[in-house]
């Protein structure tokens, strides 16, 4: 059984072209990373500076807590708090956005 989780993170101004660009193609080394940590599908949609991400993962608190420390991801978080308003700390204390409805 997996989780589904969305999440929400914002550009910072004028960085939309940069993250395409830097998304464009990830790291092979980091898409294992993430594999091992129990993620089966991320996907990423962006309204403006809007980024909405979709996860699909075993357990998502523990795939933060797994990935805070490990030297690829912490490389990949430190290129991405060049993009990001709020740069994200991999606490692995939150959920995820709250489902409001589903129609299933």
């Amino acid at each position: 059984m997996t989780q589904r989780v969305a999440v929400h993170t914002r550009l910072k101004p004028g960085r939309e072209a940069d993250y395409d660009r830097v998304h464009a193609t990830i790291p092979a080394e980091l898409a294992e990373r993430l594999r091992a940590a129990g993620v089966v599908e991320w996907r990423i949609w962006r309204s403006g500076r809007d980024l909405f991400h979709e996860i699909e993962v075993a357990d998502y608190r523990a795939m933060r807590r797994a990935l805070a420390d490990d030297p690829v991801n912490v490389a990949w978080q430190a290129r991405m708090a060049e993009l990001l308003e709020v740069e994200d700390d991999y606490a692995g204390d939150n959920d995820g956005l709250p489902l409001v409805w589903s129609l299933a």
